[in-house]
């Protein structure tokens, strides 16, 4: 028996044959992270790759229709995904659930977002979530989103990601004029009404009349002509300016995946797969939810504060003929959930900020965390002893190389997830994901073997 817990690097862990496996599936992952940029391409991915391995629509169950094995899913305003796979137990025994959020830190445009001013055309910006301001400017940025027309009709525009296609960018000011800039604090010296892309400059020759607004009519005129919008629709519309370009390898030894997103669409993707490659019908449900919101409180019609688990679990309950209130709450207090999402590795650039005897290490492998939250665990779910001791055997029973520990010092910050929004409904949950550096970063990075874990770690959660 091993007396101490000693840190060792999973690339010296990995059984025989398993470092292949790695760099095989962080293909598949880097391929979804270029392709995947907001969460509707999130829910519309998980879609597609579900069609293919025989899930159908819920609601086309007729009652007493979830049987082991019965793959289904339920999707909810294009933006949620509870997929789900039917146990050897019953549902009446209750299920294993991991969530993962598939919003992440943006740009999205204003209501009004077009505007000319000293001869360019402009779009304003209300950021998403957490970032820091100064990362996303004179960087390439893609567009991506919806469009409401009027009548009814919606459109999806994706512009900037193509190699010949015209991106998009923000502006900075030259260190020859930044001297006052420099002078102030981060966050006093970019705000985020400075966050305003560039469109276009060229203004248009029959605009005469409207000498201020020649370039931004003619940028109208453009969008009309390409997708039939007028300036009215973009108040119906959501766009989200996202960094553009696909993820790649890191690191001399290609040891890294570094892209846009991977909080949280990192633990979505192997959350997903993990399901997808169950292969038998595990012993409880299991289910695989996909929410939004995450990033701005998990708040919204579409985020874990919604009552969309409670909505889905009475169709559920309704296809395995358990429609009482009470059976339902049965189900909910014999269920156990991951709340899959990333958190903070250790940085030796800004080693300050961190218990180095708690510190997450990429390539440590996935991260247990018994709570998140800030300072005395505010807003945090903290997982009892029991079920921490119970996942623990299950990491260890079926190779999952794992590490636990705290994102950083106690008072130096901190952050949330949904799983108190899951434990709200009685299931025993803990925080489960890959460490990245730079997080919440136009470019954050993770470990390879971290996202195998991951998805090792989901797959057994499933199967035990």
């Amino acid at each position: 028996m091993e007396l101490s817990l000693a840190r060792k690097s999973a690339w010296e862990r990995l059984s025989a044959g398993e470092r292949e496996q790695v760099f095989a599936f962080a293909e598949g992952y880097r391929r979804f992270l270029s392709e995947v940029k907001t969460e509707r391409e999130a829910v519309r991915f998980a879609l597609e790759r579900a069609g293919q391995r025989g899930y159908v629509p819920l609601e086309q169950l007729p009652p007493g229709g979830i049987k082991p094995g019965t793959k289904f899913y339920l999707c909810w305003r294009d933006k949620v995904l509870l997929l789900g796979i039917g146990g050897e137990q019953g549902v009446q025994e209750g299920f294993r659930l991991i969530g993962a959020h598939i919003d992440s830190p943006r740009l999205d445009l204003k209501p009004r977002p077009l505007y000319e001013k000293g001869g360019l055309g402009l779009l304003k910006t209300h950021y998403y979530g957490g970032i820091k301001k100064y990362q996303w400017m004179t960087i390439p940025l893609a567009l991506h989103g919806v469009v409401m027309l009027r009548g009814g009709r919606k459109i999806e525009i994706v512009i900037g990601e193509g190699e010949n296609e015209p991106g998009f960018t923000i502006t900075d000011l030259p260190p020859h004029l930044a001297r006052e800039q420099m002078e102030k604090k981060v966050n006093e010296a970019f705000t985020g009404e400075d966050l305003n892309a560039l469109l276009g400059h060229i203004p248009g020759a029959e605009e005469k009349e409207d000498k201020d607004n020649r370039v931004k009519l003619s940028l109208l005129k453009l969008l009309n002509e390409r997708y039939g919008v007028v300036e009215e629709d973009l108040i119906a519309a959501e766009l989200q300016l996202v960094p553009a370009g696909p993820a790649r390898d890191i690191g001399l030894d290609s040891s890294f995946i570094g892209g846009y997103g991977q909080d949280d669409r990192v633990c979505a993707y192997t959350a997903l797969e993990a399901l997808l490659d169950l292969p038998f019908p595990p012993p409880q449900m299991s289910l695989v939810l996909l929410i939004d919101k995450e990033e701005i409180g998990s708040t919204g019609d579409t985020g874990a504060f919604s009552r969309f688990l409670e909505y889905a679990l009475a169709e559920i309950a309704h296809r395995a003929q358990l429609g009482e209130f009470l059976n339902i709450s049965r189900i909910l207090s014999r269920s156990k959930a991951l709340s899959a999402d990333v958190t903070g590795g250790f940085d030796p650039t800004f080693e300050n900020v961190y218990d180095r005897q708690n510190a997450l290490f990429l390539g440590h492998g996935v991260v247990l965390h018994k709570y998140s939250g800030r300072g005395g665990k505010y807003e945090a779910n903290d997982a009892s002893a029991e079920y921490m001791g119970w996942l623990r055997d299950i990491f260890n029973n079926y190779g999952v190389i794992w590490q636990s520990g705290e994102m950083g010092r106690i008072e130096a910050g901190g952050g949330g997830t949904i799983a108190k929004f899951l434990a709200f409904y009685g299931l025993e949950v803990a925080d489960c994901g890959p460490a990245l550096l730079s997080m919440h970063s136009p470019l954050e990075i993770s470990s390879k073997v971290d996202v195998y874990m991951a998805y090792k770690g989901y797959k057994a959660f499933f199967q035990a």
